[in-house]
């Protein structure tokens, strides 16, 4: 068989499978998988290079479908390459399969979860910046994108830092099939709406019909010749392709063909076509990640420093000790002091601009390559990337997150700056570390934990001085608490700048004869749900102050652990309930009701 009419034969084997394995499933998008059956069966026969057997071979392409929901033309494409076979493909949206209805990372040879729209393409640009610039290897990333993700802003934050990092090895396929979920897309089958763009913002551009092999070839053989800027090759094509029941009609978006033997047999009937793809190349370097010095800094006990300051100086240093350490920022690294770890690391330190949404896809891409990256902003800011946090606990991402100039006490800025519901956020992903310091010291000493954790890691920093409690000797495990003052009466637990405000509060109990216990819970999630419980039975009962919302945060958490262990005790949440303004940081915190004032008051009102 002549190899055109082998790839327009592989191409109706791809629509054949998509329509068979939805089918099965009673549920799929067949339609938007068959549009791009011709792009994935030119990519897979000359153009993708990668070994199936070996899914982490360094030296292979990464192939992302950012529309996620043409998972039946991945999975397709995964049989027709021998990674799996027919029987596995059969199982497609079935309860415990790896052929989960978009793809994850449960398959080997999936980077990344998508099915979000608007994510993959930004994912795409950061494993093709980490190819490029920390692993140097020779490998290119291949995203199939729809037309309708490109109506995200999430998509052009992409095209942006990739034109600007000149990422010649990444190529977007835009798969143009005209036909969103509900009708027409926004440019229909304008290809020059997409191509005038991506060529203004710096991208090589090549329009062509996505249905003729001939042409797709041009197209990635000119992708694969372009230097200096990435390119995207835009397609004309039609949803449903081949099968009159479906093609070029609206109402037909993520269901199954009527009538799967009839669709089967206008497309040519089952065939069983196997494609070789070409191996990678055996260039790959070994990496080490060994190098030498990095001693975290130590603060002296009784100064004033910002949490934000100890971060940026602890992540210079650990980035000395660790070589697979990498930061990222979002154009605010002299407030999050990340330009530290730039100044100590600048070929390890990539800046994201105003882009929070492509600096967290950019962490999720390096991480992939084994990468440990962490990525700083104010933590209001990260709550615009909070659907890429989340996609990142379904791709099993390892990153760490730091959100900076938390809660009303940042002062003047005023509540757009002020996060007051990231605690909640951050807690809320599966498998997430949420970590809230309270002095320089604690902050340095919970990095290096944070960058061996599993899963989303996060960690809270205050904008302003706080005093140094802690001694350098101090540990702080993760999922632990300090129990800073003793006391028998009641107890003040608190975090951060809480937890310096209820330093203050036991004082002034104490004067009065009441004796406070006061607990630093500076590991919010996990919690340290054994040192709660003997405060609850052990003192009349509980105050939990946080500069937070009080939904979610730290007296949630506290109230979910002494409700997992069965502890019955009083309880008084202190949090900001009411929108704060600009003022004094003091001010703020008094008007919230979270100061030390307030807070000796509830203990009062429980001892009552």
């Amino acid at each position: 068989m002549e190899r055109a009419e082998f790839r327009r034969e592989l191409a109706q084997q791809l629509r054949v499978d998509s329509i068979r394995s939805s089918s099965a499933a009673g549920s799929g998008h067949p339609t938007s998988s068959m549009s791009a059956a011709e792009l994935m069966a030119v990519l897979l026969d000359g153009h993708l290079r990668m070994d199936v057997t070996r899914p982490d071979h360094p030296g292979n392409d990464h192939l992302i479908f950012s529309k996620g929901h043409a998972s039946p033309l991945l999975y397709s494409c995964l049989k027709a390459a021998g990674a799996i076979d027919d029987a596995e493909l059969m199982t497609f949206r079935e309860f415990g399969s790896r052929m989960e209805g978009h793809p994850t990372p449960v398959l080997p040879w999936v980077d990344v979860a998508t099915g979000s729209l608007g994510q993959g393409l930004p994912i795409g640009v950061g494993l093709g910046l980490t190819l490029s610039r920390l692993d140097e290897l020779p490998g290119r990333v291949w995203v199939l994108c729809g037309d309708s993700e490109m109506a995200e802003g999430s998509i052009w934050e992409a095209f942006e830092h990739a034109a600007y990092y000149g990422l010649d090895n990444v190529v977007a396929l835009i798969d143009v099939n005209r036909l969103g979920q509900t009708g027409e897309t926004m440019h229909g089958w304008d290809l020059s709406a997409y191509s005038d763009r991506a060529r203004a913002i710096g991208w090589h551009t090549v329009e062509v019909d996505g249905h003729d092999p001939d042409r797709v070839e041009e197209a990635l053989t000119e992708a694969e010749n372009t230097l200096g800027r990435p390119t995207a090759v835009v397609a004309r094509t039609v949803k449903g392709k081949g099968v009159s029941e479906v093609e070029n009609l609206t109402g037909k978006h993520g269901k199954p063909v009527a009538d799967e033997q009839a669709a089967i047999s206008e497309l040519g009937g089952n065939r069983d076509l196997g494609v070789t793809v070409s191996a990678p190349e055996s260039t790959a370097r070994a990496r080490t990640f060994e190098v030498p010095g990095g001693q975290l800094p130590v603060f002296e006990t009784g100064s004033s420093v910002a949490t934000r300051k100890a971060y940026g100086q602890a992540l210079r240093a650990l980035g000395s000790r660790r070589g697979d350490i990498v930061a990222l920022d979002g154009e605010v690294s002299n407030s999050t002091h990340s330009e530290q770890f730039r100044e100590g690391h600048p070929e390890r330190y990539f800046e994201m601009y105003i882009a929070e949404q492509q600096m967290l896809a950019t962490a999720v891409g390096m991480q992939v390559r084994g990468w440990r990256p962490f990525a700083s902003t104010f933590a209001a800011f990260l709550t615009r990337a909070y659907d890429f946090i989340r996609m990142a606990a379904v791709s099993r991402a390892d990153l760490c997150l730091m959100g900076s100039h938390a809660g009303v006490a940042i002062g003047e800025d005023g509540p757009s700056q002020m996060a007051l519901e990231d605690l909640a956020a951050l807690r809320a992903v599966h498998g997430s570390t949420v970590l809230y310091p309270c002095d320089a010291n604690q902050t340095a000493r919970l990095l290096e934990p944070m960058a061996d954790l599993r899963g989303i890691s996060y960690l809270r920093a205050s904008r302003g001085a706080s005093p140094v409690i802690y001694g350098p000797e101090e540990q702080f495990p993760v999922g632990g608490s300090k129990t800073v003052r003793d006391g028998d009466h009641v107890t003040l637990v608190g975090a951060g700048v809480t937890l310096h405000e209820s330093l203050e509060a036991a004082d002034r109990l104490a004067a009065e004869g009441i004796r406070a216990r006061v607990i630093d819970l500076y590991s919010v999630k996990p919690v340290d749900s054994a040192t709660l419980d003997a405060a609850a039975r052990e003192t009349a009962g509980l105050v939990t102050v946080e500069d937070h919302w009080p939904e979610g945060g730290l007296g949630d958490a506290v109230l979910a652990s002494l409700a997992e262990t069965g502890a019955s005790t009083a309880v008084r949440k202190l949090a900001v309930s009411r929108m704060p303004g600009s003022g004094k940081p003091e001010e703020l915190l008094e008007q919230a009701g979270i100061d030390a004032g307030a807070i000796a008051t509830a203990a009062r009102s429980l001892l009552r």
